[in-house]
């Protein structure tokens, strides 16, 4: 039997909702702005001062783009599976492997294939990625380094640094990758001097 009561269920909200604005790069004000909530009231909420209730959870759940369920904590009675929603963003889709809010979030990236390979676009936000190519050749830039990375191969980058990602050949390209906040890395790496040069065919990451 369970042991968790309906008190502790509540009271876990109030940090996982945090650690999803926080992980999401939103501050109270612009959240605020957004749902209309007052910034007292998310304050309240996120530090358990305030009472979830539906009202409140159901905006939260459409900016974070997440189920309700994930929001409170919510038994999934027994099914492991992973409701897989896609988002498209910047001509990509975006698969998400993992659920839980906060921490390390894991995504199946697809890049399409396009006539001509479209000219870099750098961005910066705040976090840590790791990237693990599939299929394709992906062109990688970040900060003044420009590297393509044939299937097979890794990188680690921090993401406050000017980067994109996109086809090298104008070839479709299918890569896994891990987002965590800034100090949370992957314990696979891959050399990014090396990383325009293929490896044998028998060889991986390296830990």
């Amino acid at each position: 039997m369970d042991p968790t009561t309906d008190d502790d269920v509540l009271d876990a909200v109030g940090p996982r909702l945090r650690a999803l604005r926080r992980d999401r790069g939103i501050t109270l004000a612009d959240l605020a702005a957004t749902t209309g909530v007052s910034e007292s009231t998310l304050s309240r909420l996120e530090s358990g001062l305030r009472r979830p209730s539906l009202e409140l959870l159901l905006p939260l759940a459409r900016i974070y783009d997440v189920p309700l369920d994930d929001l409170v904590g919510a038994p999934r009675t027994g099914d492991p599976r992973i409701h897989l929603k896609p988002v498209h963003r910047h001509g990509m889709t975006f698969v998400p492997l993992s659920r839980r809010p906060g921490g390390v979030h894991a995504f199946k990236m697809l890049i399409p294939a396009r006539p001509k390979p479209l000219e870099p676009t750098p961005q910066t936000h705040e976090g840590f990625e790791w990237l693990y190519v599939l299929a394709g050749r992906l062109r990688l830039v970040t900060g003044d380094r420009d590297l393509v990375l044939p299937p097979g191969q890794a990188a680690e980058f921090d993401t406050s640094l000017p980067h994109w990602l996109g086809s090298a050949d104008g070839g479709a390209v299918e890569l896994l990758i891990l987002f965590g906040l800034q100090g949370l890395r992957a314990h696979v790496r891959t050399d990014p001097e090396r990383a325009s040069s293929p490896k044998p065919p028998d060889s991986g990451p390296s830990r």
